[in-house]
């Protein structure tokens, strides 16, 4: 049975997302024994996911001829066994390698969004882009609720680095299983393209993304609104595990809420991904659900400290449905705004300015933490989205 290419795509770029989750989310699930075995305080794990999230900015930035000369299915198996090694690097558990290998499973993560956005904008029937993108981008949290009910519980029986060992195996695994597609999918890459060092650091290959931004303002506003529901994701993903750990759960306890998190995420991207097709006005979801998504972090962060395993694991659930699946919605609207033939670049260039939430949210969270405890910080994530979804608001009043 032959399936259509769009399905192809989308199973593809969604087993590459899942299996790069699974992988990028093994360091927070296993943060708690990774920084005592490093000798580091807990919350330093959010400056690992920090360098992770610059490290994808950086390929972003430079890699668009590596896309053009590889086509996207290859960019994403390159990339998913640059993290496999970033894993390895990590498992040493001295945090030198930590720090090496956050950076190189960031690197690793950077052909994600415009490779899967290259391959779902050429073939996804226009009518359902926005479902079609949200799908892809489930595999994001359905990869990061899997580690959260696997590693824990593997990491709390044997240690860490069998934890580090399987998530590795997982992204072997998923490099091979999308080999069957690579010749379909990247049958339009540009072979003659140069990937030379000083063609992918020249000033003109770099201000691409930028330029590409410049040629369709209508996604700035769009970028700033999901810079600041980055910084609120980062810091739910990053300190979820350590943080319930901290208030007395057991790492297995602690990386079910997670996995219910992010098990939330994965529903949410699908049906308000659905829900986007069907109303036609994606940018004021997004602004309603920035709103739902602030209250559900004060919620998170106001936890009681004896708090039942189900209470713990509901209000995990409702931050990550409203906090963690805007993703597909914003790729989708990205692709569709693009300037034409600019998807990978427009994507590029916005998916850097959105990373660096992911960037500056959690380094400023893990210094507030010594001073504010881990509550305020939490608030404080959920206030500036809020704050952003009132300047959409009125932007949108104005249009």
């Amino acid at each position: 049975m032959k399936f259509p290419l769009w399905l192809s795509a989308l199973g593809a770029a969604s087993l590459a997302q899942a299996a790069s989750t699974f992988m990028g989310q093994s360091l927070p699930v296993l943060a708690p024994l990774l920084t005592a075995s490093a000798g580091v305080a807990p919350e330093r794990i959010g400056n690992l996911s920090s360098l992770t999230s610059l490290a994808s900015i950086a390929y972003m930035a430079f890699g668009s001829p590596i896309l053009a000369r590889l086509g996207p299915v290859a960019s994403l198996q390159m990339g998913t066994a640059i993290a496999v090694v970033g894993l390895g690097v990590a498992a040493i558990g001295l945090w030198p390698a930590l720090v090496v290998g956050a950076l190189l499973m960031g690197l690793g993560y950077g052909p994600t969004p415009p490779a899967g956005s290259r391959m779902l904008q050429a073939t996804a029937p226009p009518a359902h882009r926005s479902l079609i993108f949200s799908i892809k981008q489930a595999g994001a949290p359905a990869g990061g609720a899997l580690a959260g009910l696997i590693i824990a519980p593997v990491a709390a029986l044997y240690g860490g680095l069998p934890g580090l060992l399987l998530a590795m195996a997982v992204g072997a695994l998923s490099v091979l299983a999308v080999q069957p597609v690579r010749r379909a999918l990247d049958a339009d890459r540009d072979r003659t393209r140069s990937v030379h060092p000083r063609v992918l650091f020249s000033r003109r290959n770099l201000a691409t993304p930028f330029a590409a931004l410049r040629r369709a303002p209508a996604l700035l506003p769009l970028t700033a609104l999901t810079f600041s529901f980055a910084v609120l994701q980062g810091a739910l993903f990053s300190f979820s595990v350590t943080y319930l750990t901290q208030r007395g759960m057991s790492l297995a306890a602690a990386g079910f809420a997670f996995a219910c998190l992010q098990a939330a995420g994965t529903v949410a991207r699908i049906l308000l991904g659905w829900v986007a097709d069907r109303t036609g006005h994606a940018t004021v979801n997004l602004v309603i659900q920035a709103f739902l998504a602030a209250s559900a972090a004060v919620a998170y962060a106001l936890i009681p400290a004896n708090a039942s395993l189900a209470l713990v694991a509901t209000l995990a659930g409702v931050a990550g449905f409203f906090g963690a699946s805007w993703n597909g919605i914003y790729l989708a609207e990205v692709a569709r705004l693009a300037p034409p033939g600019g998807v990978a670049d427009a994507t590029s260039g916005s998916t850097m300015l959105c990373f660096m939430g992911y960037v500056i949210g959690p380094t400023l969270f893990a210094a507030a933490v010594p001073w504010l405890g881990w509550e305020v910080p939490f608030m404080l994530c959920g206030a500036q989205l809020a704050l952003m979804g009132l300047v959409q608001a009125v932007l949108l009043r104005r249009r």
